[in-house]
């Protein structure tokens, strides 16, 4: 879906008027998906990283074909659940993190750990208005 997309950075003082501005359109699809066939887009429910401004009822784009480096926010199974977490990579040591200070912080993987991770965390689609 292509949208009316203005040509200049805005600033969030008194407004201005931008038909003079105006492109074309914006695709999202173009600006947001690096790799579209390896990109979804999952619903968050809770609020274990409301820290990274991650809240229940956001929508996440995840992108398979990454590989997931230190301090990215991946989303991963662990244990039989989804999870969206921060990851941590330390002397071949795999942590996940919540960033929230009512939640656990830090879950050390090992190998009795069911993990896999589903792809790391590009977008985060957040509305204003609920």
């Amino acid at each position: 879906m292509n949208i009316p997309f203005v040509k200049f950075i805005v600033s969030a003082g008194f407004p201005s008027p931008a038909e003079d501005f105006l492109e074309p359109t914006l695709d999202l699809n173009k600006y947001l998906i690096d790799n579209p066939p390896a990109t979804f887009c999952v619903k968050v429910n809770g609020n274990s990283m409301k820290g990274e401004r991650i809240n229940s009822g956001d929508v996440l784009i995840v992108d398979r074909s990454l590989e997931p480096k230190n301090n990215n926010i991946i989303l991963a199974t662990l244990n039989g659940s989804f999870v969206v977490k921060k990851i941590f990579l330390l002397n071949r040591k795999i942590y996940l993190f919540s960033d929230n200070g009512e939640y656990s912080k830090k879950i050390q993987i090992n190998s009795q750990s069911d993990f896999n991770v589903w792809g790391v965390v590009t977008s985060v689609i957040n509305k204003l208005l609920k």
